[in-house]
């Protein structure tokens, strides 16, 4: 049986954004495999001539990419959280994006245009779910005649922090990797310590955990914790 590697990812969200350049650096020195880069507008209200507009704003966008990639080679696993994918993949291949993960809540209708034109960029595609979204939908992108090459899971909802990880939705993972052995399958929200056997479990490879690697007292044991949970999984099911 072909076993996928585990794959540690830091949410560089929850990283020191004034030193990010040295959090990444620190990540890959630890063991990390690559660095979580979450992608989503934020909602801005201004005043303008008296009235308010919505203004959307990036949490981190291609400028930010560009000018990580100048101090690192690590595999910046991109996940955008937007309503308008295919309005991003030219500049993010552009600025060093490795992986690009959209929302198949938002492609329904272009999504296998989406894809090529991620893989034309140079980038590997993903394709992410929310919670609501039954597992199904998914189906066809990984099955596809240029399919996506990752699942992400979220195992909370996209955009709000502070939340529970959602032990519910390793049903989704469970499937997923009964029905795609070789599938990298994400898992992104609420991971760490507490959960991670949870989803190591179910089949996750690819693990995202933001504070509860960057708030520990030694981040390196707990990437070395959440690697060590996926490979001992693994080697229950091979």
């Amino acid at each position: 049986m072909v076993v996928v590697s585990p794959k540690i990812a830091p949410s560089m969200l929850s990283s020191d954004f004034a030193n990010l350049a040295a959090e990444a650096k620190r990540m890959i020195d630890l063991g990390a495999d690559w660095l979580h880069m979450d992608i989503m507008i934020l909602g801005c209200i201004t005043q303008c001539y008296s009235s308010r507009h919505f203004v959307p704003n990036l949490t981190i966008g291609a400028p930010v990419i560009q000018s990580l990639r100048k101090h690192t080679n690590a595999y910046l696993d991109c996940h955008l959280m937007v309503t308008n994918p295919m309005d991003y993949v030219e500049e993010m291949g552009k600025a060093g994006a490795s992986g690009f993960t959209f929302h198949v809540e938002v492609a329904k209708e272009n999504w296998q245009e989406l894809v090529r034109k991620i893989k034309s960029a140079g980038m590997r595609s993903g394709v992410a779910l929310k919670p609501g979204t039954p597992v199904e939908e998914v189906y066809p992108l990984v099955e596809g005649e240029s399919p996506v090459e990752m699942v992400l899971v979220m195992t909370v909802e996209p955009g709000f922090g502070g939340q529970k990880f959602m032990p519910t939705m390793m049903d989704k993972v469970r499937t997923l990797r009964d029905k795609y052995p070789t599938l990298d399958i994400e898992v992104d929200g609420g991971l760490g310590p507490s959960t991670i056997e949870a989803a190591a479990a179910a089949g996750a490879n690819c693990i995202v955990a933001g504070s509860s690697v960057f708030g520990a007292p030694e981040p390196g044991d707990v990437i070395s914790l959440l690697r060590a949970s996926v490979e001992k999984a693994q080697q229950h099911t091979t």
